[in-house]
């Protein structure tokens, strides 16, 4: 596989298995059909020629699922596994006119290898670091140098914006007569204020090719304006735009680009776009597909027993900009989520609903985890998310009164973590505002009066180029409120280049925040071009994370630090110093899996034409599920994406494939050990093993 030429050819592939793989060769065309392929193959398998037997037991296994239908959970749609069928036709000549890319050949031949080597070894901690030292952080004076920059470009046009303005009910307008410096003073000032980057936000494609001082290609402006058309939000803040780099020199900002610029996979599906997390589909008096009843409407989502999101009808139901690969692009879609913010705030028919949506925590036996997101939870006007907060407190307050009247063993599990879902810390860190801080720290003393005792901002860092000077700000001050910060990656493909996810762990621990997930993007085809496949995800764990991991006896202290620190980022820092360690992997890498939740316990049974891993999925065996698991099959997942065409696009961002070429041989995970401080506390009596709000027959 020396060829530097991208556009490998079937008879390229075909050629290296003849001089490299010579005896598989020679059995393909020994053989009378695929059947008797797979015969002499399972029997060669067991010969003294196989050097690897974790190799030897994945052929295995992709000869076993060989001529099975499967039902793939994400085109909802049947699929025959044929890979060794396949390439039986490949060698022994016997392929007529079938579509099959080379895609299919190059894995294949790669797992075929395998056999006969040992599998790539690991690179050490200097080569981590090494990679880890390519990608630049936001708080970087070189960085911040071209920001700076930016922002006085973005400046000059926001005032010339504002001067064409026709809204005289907007606060954003300038006093007449004011001279350019006053109007320049005015928007420095009025840049620190949230409101204004929502006021002002970049809604054209016209408008976001200016900003970016004309830097956009016209295929994107074009593409621009078809999503438009197709009635797709554009949606981007000033203060956002600012941290891209149009000039061509400097850092690189893939990462940020990928999260906000539109592919033309994700414009021509708008429209179409169906939820990946089937669970999230609700029907009145159905129970969605974990098997739980929930309110009519979509203000609750349910997969697990312990935990619900809720997602408010106000403001939260917007963000602080489009992400490109959303999980609820469909809301989105449905404009259920949308950027119309008059429309949106809360009116007083919200009051009583989420009364009603409290009654259903309230009267859950094993509910005790309550997510508020949207959209973005912190999109919600200060007095509405005060107003959430003291319905969340009472109903846990009332709770916790009648739960004393319950026999040991029949109490009902009573609300112990609370979570709030936002990106506002990267997309608008100055919305962490002190009437915010004291909303955060008033609930977190009330409620901790009555047993709720986790308090987590489940936030969104891409890239460590999103850690500016202001989100560090808004950090300190979220910490300062006493609650804990926990980071949720989305492993796209400019994030899964060697080094920028730990670099990421490394930047966000040391202003005190905790990595929490590490995300596959879901395999749709609007995904196509940020996919990144789970076997990066893998290797990253196993070849990158790994020197961050914890042994028991760490995870044991460094809970010990995290509890009684005043200072969380000094606190981490000291703890990796003393132990040498780059960062503290307390994430686990994970897909979202419709109607079973999170997972990485998989096993790759086949390949399609295209070369796209077909993926067989378990559940998590480390928490609780719903009980419709032990209904369910094993999901599976085809991936939309080659590994052959992942490895293209690495190397078009500049990538060496030398530095993945132990990617091939990840072919099946295991779910990772999840870090204590988020398990749930013991509450301290026991919960009634009786489940509430399930559909019928599901026990």
């Amino acid at each position: 596989m020396k060829q530097k030429n991208k556009m490998l050819s079937s008879q390229d592939i075909k050629t290296l298995f003849e001089t490299r793989l010579t005896q598989l060769t020679s059995l393909a065309l020994e053989s009378q059909d695929e059947t008797d392929f797979k015969k002499k193959l399972n029997d060669y398998l067991l010969s003294d020629h196989i050097n690897n037997p974790d190799a030897a037991r994945h052929i295995k296994r992709l000869i076993e699922n060989d001529g099975r239908t499967i039902y793939e959970s994400s085109t909802e749609q049947e699929i025959k596994v044929e890979t060794i069928s396949l390439l039986w036709k490949f060698l022994a000549n016997r392929i007529t006119n079938e579509e099959i890319s080379v895609d299919l050949w190059i894995d294949l031949y790669h797992q075929f290898l395998r056999l006969y080597q040992k599998d790539a070894g690991m690179p050490d901690e200097k080569q981590v670091y090494q990679w880890m030292k390519r990608w630049s952080s936001g708080l970087s004076e070189d960085v911040r140098a071209i920001r700076r920059q930016n922002k006085e470009r973005i400046i000059s046009l926001l005032i010339q914006k504002i001067e064409n303005r026709h809204a005289p009910s907007s606060r954003y307008l300038f006093p007449e007569n004011s001279t350019y410096e006053e109007k320049r003073q005015l928007v420095n000032q009025w840049w620190n204020e949230s409101r204004f980057h929502l006021a002002l936000a970049i809604k054209s494609p016209t408008e976001l090719n200016r900003m970016l001082s004309n830097s956009l290609s016209e295929e994107t402006i074009q593409l621009y304006h078809q999503a438009r058309k197709k009635g797709m939000p554009i949606f981007i803040t000033p203060y956002y735009l600012s941290l891209l780099n149009p000039t061509g020199k400097g850092y690189d900002d893939a990462a940020i680009r990928s999260y906000i610029l539109y592919s033309s996979h994700l414009v021509e599906a708008y429209g179409s776009i169906r939820a990946w997390e089937k669970e999230d589909i609700v029907e009145a008096g159905k129970p969605n597909a974990a098997g739980w009843l929930v309110p009519d409407g979509h203000n609750i989502h349910r997969r697990y027993p312990e935990v619900a999101i809720l997602i408010p009808d106000s403001m939260g139901r917007a963000c602080g900009g489009l992400c490109a690969s959303c999980q609820r692009m469909y809301d989105f879609q449905s404009e259920r989520l949308n950027f119309n913010f008059e429309e949106l705030k809360a009116k007083e028919s919200w009051d009583k609903r989420l009364r009603k949506l409290m009654e259903y925590f309230e009267n859950d036996t094993q509910l005790r985890d309550i997510l508020i997101t949207g959209g973005d939870a912190l999109m919600s006007q200060n007095k509405t998310l005060r107003n959430i907060l003291e319905a969340v407190y009472k109903m846990a307050a009332r709770k916790r009164n009648t739960n004393l009247k319950r026999a040991e063993g029949e109490k009902y599990a009573e609300l112990q973590r609370v979570r709030l879902g936002t990106r506002l810390p990267v997309y608008l860190p100055m919305r962490i505002n002190d009437e915010l801080l004291e909303i955060l720290r008033e609930f977190k003393e009330k409620a901790s009066a009555i047993g709720v005792n986790q308090f987590l901002i489940q936030t969104h860092f891409q890239t460590p180029l999103e850690v500016t000077p202001e989100a560090k700000e808004a950090i300190k001050k979220i910490l300062s409120a006493g609650w804990t910060i926990t980071n949720q990656l989305v492993y796209n493909v400019a994030a899964s280049r060697r080094g920028h996810t730990a670099k990421l762990r490394r930047v966000l621990n040391g202003l005190g925040v905790l990595c929490y997930y590490t995300f596959s993007v879901k395999g749709f085809e609007e995904n196509y071009d940020v996919f990144t496949p789970n076997s990066r995800s893998l290797q990253e764990q196993h070849e990158e994370k790994i020197f961050g991991k914890l042994s028991a006896e760490m995870e044991k202290e460094f809970l010990g630090v995290l509890k009684t620190s005043k200072d969380r980022a000094a606190a981490i820092q000291n703890f990796c110093n003393e132990h040498r360690i780059p960062f503290v992997a307390t994430d686990r890498s994970v897909l979202n899996l419709p109607g079973i939740g999170k997972s990485m316990t998989f096993a790759t049974i086949g390949m399609t034409k295209e070369g796209k891993r077909i993926l067989e999925f378990d559940h998590d065996p480390t928490r609780k599920h719903s009980p419709i698991i032990h209904r369910m099959e094993k999901i599976y997942i085809k991936e939309n994406k080659s590994l052959w065409q992942y490895m293209l696009q690495l190397r078009e961002m500049g990538e060496k494939k030398e530095d993945y070429d132990s990617l091939w041989s990840y072919v099946e995970g295991e779910t990772e050990h999840r870090f204590p401080l988020y398990d749930y506390p013991d509450p301290g009596f026991r919960i009634t093993e009786e489940y509430s709000h399930l559909g019928e027959g599901i026990e």
